[in-house]
């Protein structure tokens, strides 16, 4: 093998063996078939080769010719052949759809045992999307444990965070209808709801459970609190939605990332606001049911 690699290297590699001088000017010195000696693969069985005994022999003795299809160059990724898939989407699709459509159409065309690897701004979407889940979870137990703390209860914070998902549910709303995808501004706003939309309920839940103290019926006492707190609730709400307006109407360089923060905060706060006026009563009323006035506990 390595003296059939030689004798093509020499005969078509073009190699450079030394250099001589002309008239004050150095030329290149390359063995090399001649042009016309080297345009057909028939040529490459009528090169010959010395054999250990001295003897030529041609090609044609030692190789056999065949064709076949090969890529200019084999692209690995972490050591393995790959290929590569490039692409730009196109408005209204986003990023993420682009890589739903390219892992069905790989799940029908592509041979078996395949994977699939991401790279740029697609790799960073997949890593993005697969800690959101843990990180929106390590949130929200946080969030409840620093309840439970301040109503010395572990009741009272699961009423409190029922506002949580439905703010989500509205802040999923312009996603659906495409007006933003989910992505790393998305999340950030998305986790950011679940601070601001958790106030509601703590003025609710609070006052409510003051009320029951005093001696009022819970069912009163949770109406009183939704009357009384209503204020409050939907001036927060008024000032958050009105305080990302900015970021909703923002032109120019990061527009697109801007609004997408705003466009959560506040579909999530007004969707969840109107919601939880209504849906948060509800459910302390059927949570705390057959509980005697005396064992509410009041917020720190």
């Amino acid at each position: 093998m390595r003296d059939i690699g030689d004798t093509l290297q020499i005969m078509l590699g073009e190699g450079e063996s030394n250099r001589f001088s002309l008239e004050g000017r150095s030329y290149k010195v390359i063995p090399q078939a001649g042009r016309g000696f080297r345009l057909t693969k028939e040529w490459l069985q009528r090169y010959y080769l010395r054999t250990d005994t001295s003897d030529l022999v041609p090609l044609s003795t030692v190789i056999q010719l065949d064709q076949r299809v090969e890529p200019n160059t084999l692209n690995q990724y972490q050591q393995l052949n790959s290929a590569t898939i490039q692409g730009m989407m196109m408005p209204p699709h986003a990023l993420g759809t682009g890589l739903e459509f390219l892992e069905r159409s790989l799940a029908e065309v592509a041979p078996t045992g395949f994977r699939v690897g991401y790279e740029g701004e697609s790799r960073r979407l997949i890593q993005e999307s697969e800690d959101f889940g843990l990180l929106f979870a390590s949130s929200l137990v946080f969030i409840f444990l620093v309840l439970s703390a301040q109503f010395n209860s572990f009741r009272d914070p699961f009423v409190v965070l029922v506002s949580v998902p439905l703010s989500i549910f509205g802040a999923v709303v312009p996603m659906a209808l495409g007006w933003v995808t989910l992505n790393i501004y998305t999340q950030v706003g998305l986790l950011t709801l679940i601070g601001l939309i958790s106030k509601h309920g703590i003025l609710i839940v609070d006052f409510a459970n003051h009320r029951v103290l005093e001696g009022a019926d819970r069912h009163q006492a949770v109406l009183d609190a939704a009357a009384l707190r209503l204020r409050p609730i939907l001036m927060t709400t008024f000032a958050t939605v009105l305080g990302v307006v900015p970021l909703l109407i923002a032109v120019g360089a990061g527009a697109n990332s801007r609004f997408a923060i705003g466009m959560m905060i506040a579909a999530g706060m007004t969707v969840g606001t109107l919601f939880t006026l209504f849906v948060l009563p509800s459910f302390y009323l059927r949570f705390f049911e057959g509980r005697s006035s005396g064992s509410a506990r009041p917020g720190r």
